[in-house]
């Protein structure tokens, strides 16, 4: 019995560990008002299809979905169609990262594909 109470534990722990990994989703206002009222990372990543360095940033975003030791939440915007919110946040190009704690931001890149500083600027919402 011990031995399955502390085998539920830890599998409980680990899943709870991923939900703290990096998790990337479609734009939507009320995902982000909901991560930021909860003071959660989440970052914004203003995407366009026909992008040859968004893509790259897709590439490097994808590969550390679901990684534990890269923290919150990617929207991803779409360049293209969201003119309103590139003027809220003051977007002027496409493969745009802004990321925020809550409901600061502490982290902007604009045209960056170093896995390097992309990464530094999601961590910077820790």
């Amino acid at each position: 019995m011990k031995t399955i109470r502390l085998l539920t534990a830890l599998a409980f722990t680990t899943l709870a560990g991923f939900a703290q990994a990096l998790d990337i989703a479609p734009w939507s206002p009320d995902d982000f008002a909901r991560q930021q009222a909860a003071g959660q990372a989440v970052a914004l990543h203003f995407h366009a299809d026909w992008c040859p360095t968004c893509k790259a940033q897709e590439k490097v975003f994808n590969g550390w979905r679901g990684d534990a030791a890269v923290p919150g939440r990617l929207l991803v915007v779409d360049y293209d169609n969201a003119r309103e919110l590139r003027r809220q946040f003051g977007v002027r190009t496409q493969s745009t990262l802004i990321v925020f704690k809550g409901s600061k931001e502490v982290a902007r890149l604009a045209g960056e594909t170093d896995p390097a500083k992309l990464r530094a600027a999601l961590e910077t919402a820790r």
